[in-house]
């Protein structure tokens, strides 16, 4: 799903692209992208681009009568992407492609293209009146890049979740999620499941220092990697990330095999090295499923995936065939 850095460079190219021009009408290719009735899509039709904005992983467009300098939005075309939705800046009219195309907007110099990978169609648009209607699209959490320590703490400590949890809830922080969470949080060498009110001042001094650091150098790399084009290759998956999707192969820092935690259609990659103390993370349901032949360390888990019996088990371990992935559930 793009987030925070993938948003903030499709909205730098969507200003130099579409501010101050006028959307001549939108084609929609599904029925099932648009989630509202009222305002009615048609009105956005022949209304001048005046604002762009991220709200948290979604996308505002901001639409008006006029295009002077400093004119309020009179109404907002609101895009979430959701995990494979994309946005494509092709020749005006461009036709949208069959399996793929969800919708066009039409501009006289060029269209935008909204497509979405896979069968589960979850891209959503809806349409809003002013700045009322936009806010109910905003799940309230706070911009990471904008606080100072002493916010940060305060929204990190305002509930006791895991660190994952707490930097992908989009109530506590706007624009995080799966890919990036893993980078903060091995730069910041914490594990993902520990507690935040159980954090000392120093580990939250280095969390704050890696959210910060993590989300503005992504941001600074993926400005350098467009130099100007239009970001048609969006991805949760970067080949320089340090850990996120990168699961067994080596740590950049230690060399040390990148472990995972499978959960529905996600995963949380981290380096048991650097950031658990050299403990593997199980989720629930493997933990029950193995009891204590689960391996709690990463020499036991070797040890596993050789096929020889775990520590402190009263039976053979499952060969490195059969045995589950560390974290898999």
């Amino acid at each position: 799903m793009p987030e925070l850095p993938d948003i903030t460079v499709y909205l730098e190219a969507l200003r130099a692209r579409i501010q101050g021009r006028t959307l001549h009408r939108v084609r929609l290719a599904s029925p099932f992208l648009l989630r509202s009735v009222e305002p009615p899509l048609a009105e956005a039709h022949g209304r001048h681009v005046v604002d762009l904005r991220r709200l948290g992983k979604r996308i505002a467009i901001g639409l008006a009568a006029g295009s002077e300098p400093g004119r309020a939005p009179e109404m907002w075309l609101v895009l979430h992407l959701m995990i494979a939705g994309r946005l494509r800046w092709r020749d005006p009219g461009v036709k949208i492609p069959r399996r793929l195309g969800l919708a066009a907007f039409d501009f006289s110099h060029g269209s935008l293209l909204l497509t979405e990978a896979g069968t589960k169609k979850r891209a959503s648009l809806n349409v809003e009146r002013g700045e009322e209607g936009l806010a109910r699209h905003d799940p309230g959490g706070v911009e990471p890049l904008q606080l100072d320590r002493a916010a940060f703490r305060d929204v990190l400590l305002a509930r006791n979740h895991t660190l994952k949890r707490a930097l992908t809830d989009p109530r506590l922080f706007a624009g995080i999620g799966n890919a990036y969470s893993d980078e903060i949080l091995h730069r910041a060498k914490l594990s993902p499941i520990k507690w935040t009110q159980r954090l000392d001042a120093g580990e939250i001094d280095r969390l704050f220092a890696a959210t910060r650091d993590t989300l503005e150098a992504w941001i600074r790399r993926l400005r350098a990697e467009l130099d100007g084009a239009f970001p048609d290759k969006v991805t949760a998956f970067h080949d320089d990330m340090a850990v996120h999707g990168k699961y067994g192969r080596p740590c950049p820092e230690c060399g040390t095999p990148v472990q995972r935690i499978r959960y529905a259609d996600n995963e949380t990659n981290y380096c048991a090295a650097c950031q658990t103390g050299g403990k593997v993370l199980a989720d629930r349901a493997l933990s029950r499923l193995l009891g204590k032949d689960w391996p709690r360390t990463l020499e036991a888990l070797e040890e596993l995936r050789a096929g020889d019996p775990s520590p402190g088990s009263t039976g053979g371990a499952p060969s490195a065939a059969n045995a589950p992935s560390a974290g898999e559930a």
